[in-house]
């Protein structure tokens, strides 16, 4: 099995964090666990390096290393890695302005509702 899929096949942060032989404060993890993990994705994601497992595998630790790190320093909520973080502290946009028509409005007479309705 490849180290990636190996990888593939955890299901929880500390399971990333003990296969790679990452230590971690257990509060840290349970607070920012998906960011920590997107984090790690996000620097996987410009990964260029060499293609052996053993490669991969280092590349892999070290980014685990560096997202936690992120984490330990700072907070979810300083780091924004989710939308709902990012929209929080983004401009808001200007409301557009209505139109409003100043023309008078026509109503029709008794007569021309009651030619209508016959």
């Amino acid at each position: 099995m490849s180290a990636l899929d190996q990888l593939r096949s955890l299901s929880s942060a500390e399971d990333f964090f003990d296969t790679l032989g990452v230590a971690y404060d257990p509060k840290v993890v349970r607070v920012a666990r998906l960011h920590i993990l997107r984090r790690m994705g996000q620097y996987l994601k410009g990964y260029e390096g060499g293609q052996s497992d053993d490669d991969v595998w280092l590349a892999c630790r070290a980014f685990l290393e560096t997202a936690y790190q992120d984490f330990v320093k700072s907070s979810p909520i300083e780091e924004r890695i989710f939308k709902v973080h990012k929209d929080a502290v983004a401009p808001k946009e200007t409301p557009k302005k209505q139109l409003v028509s100043l023309s008078p409005v026509v109503v029709p007479s008794k007569d021309v509702a009651q030619q209508g309705s016959v």
